[in-house]
């Protein structure tokens, strides 16, 4: 008995377990330390703790032990300095936005960006009077013409989502840099094992955890990279009051996923890759968006960026239009019509009318979206198990 429980009655033990410190040995993978209160041995000790991330753990919202690994495993494969964990991707997206940008701020974002992105921005230009600037991936030159006094952000993503555009980051991030402007990358598809954007310059790196890191489908949880660590102490005390703090559960999990991210990234490229080639030559299918094929507009910008692999999801549009898609993603047995991606299952979806359904006609154009556009996030099972789903699903177009 403790000198604590000394005396005390049985209610009031129950309530004040022992807790048991580990001395000699060590656990082999991450504690999960699902308590959201942390009791201090004084008042100064607790009021310190209020003001930062490092000054001991106060409250969830905060910081937790759990959370924490999470955000400094995912800093270290990025190469950045710090990592602030968020409830989702878009909780990561929206705590960086909504930390640095204010009424009357300036964007410079990519066209063909993930639909929750672009709604967020349309969102902020209508409510907060943010102005947001469409650009392509790969001219320099627009970017710098973009430019205003008023620029805050560059907003990019290393492979767009759906049409697996690649950026050039060297090249975008180089004008942001020199007009003084920071630029925030979504490295969600390629995952940190085969881009790290920081070392091309990067102020931010964005991961929706849900997709490639957490990797099973069985989690929601998003990450925003800091380079530097007084950037990322200042979105920190702003995520604080928004309170998109990660669950430490959903942290576990995403922690015990990224422990097999490097076989699993390795067989969602190879797969990818071979099945874009296959429906390359299909009848039934049109273009192709997989920058690996030496077809696509970004192929030789993929073998400098992404020289190990250009991810598990690339799209493609199906001769036959709308109704083909509508079609095609209800006739597949094997892959699953399903939002998300980056898990161990093969996932597919008609994009228009799903994850870009918030896009005009002419924006969806703009972002290389068509009307048969079918986007596949490639999972881990045998490629000509797949391949035979895919070919009898469109035999049926």
């Amino acid at each position: 008995m403790s000198e604590l429980h000394r005396g005390l009655r049985p209610e009031s033990r129950i309530v004040h377990p022992s807790v048991e410190e580990v001395a000699v040995s060590r656990p082999l993978g991450v504690p999960l330390h699902q308590g959201h209160v942390f009791a201090f041995p004084d008042s100064d000790a607790l009021a310190h703790a209020f003001h930062g991330p490092d000054r001991g753990f106060l409250y969830n919202r905060h910081g937790n032990p759990t959370v924490r690994s999470l955000e400094r495993a995912v800093a270290d494969l990025e190469g950045g300095a710090a990592a602030l964990a968020a409830s989702s991707g878009m909780g990561a997206i929206n705590t960086v936005l909504l930390g640095l940008l204010r009424s009357g701020d300036h964007v410079i974002a990519q066209r063909s960006l993930y639909g929750g992105t672009f709604a967020t921005l349309a969102d902020l230009a209508a409510r907060w009077g943010v102005e947001v600037t469409r650009v392509g991936g790969d001219d320099p030159e627009e970017v710098r013409e973009a430019l205003r006094p008023t620029t805050r952000l560059l907003y990019l993503e290393t492979v767009s989502n759906p049409v697996a555009r690649v950026t050039d980051l060297p090249a975008l991030i180089a004008v942001a840099r020199e007009a003084g402007v920071l630029s925030v990358v979504d490295n969600t598809f390629p995952t940190p094992l085969l881009c790290r954007p920081i070392e091309h310059g990067a102020d931010i790196v964005i991961h929706s955890a849900t997709k490639y890191l957490g990797g099973h489908s069985d989690v929601l949880a998003g990450v925003a990279v800091f380079a530097d660590a007084d950037l990322y102490h200042r979105v920190w005390h702003h995520s604080v009051e928004l309170g998109a703090a990660l669950d430490p559960f959903a942290a576990w999990l995403t922690l015990r996923g990224m422990q097999t991210l490097g076989l699993r990234v390795r067989q969602h490229c190879a797969s990818a890759l071979d099945l874009a080639g296959r429906l390359a030559a299909h009848p039934a299918v049109g273009t192709v968006h997989h920058p690996g094929l030496p077809g696509h507009p970004d192929h030789e910008l993929a073998r400098r960026l992404l020289p190990d692999g250009q991810g598990g999801v690339f799209a493609f549009d199906l001769a036959g239009g709308r109704e083909a898609a509508r079609t095609f993603v209800g006739e597949v047995r094997l892959a699953s019509l399903a939002p998300s991606l980056g898990g161990v299952h093969t996932l597919i979806l008609h994009s228009a009318s799903t994850t870009h359904r918030q896009l005009s006609d002419e924006e969806l154009t703009a972002a290389g979206i068509g009307p048969g556009t079918v986007r596949i996030a490639v999972g881990i099972e045998h490629t000509e198990d797949l391949w035979a789903d895919l070919e009898q699903a469109l035999a049926k177009l």
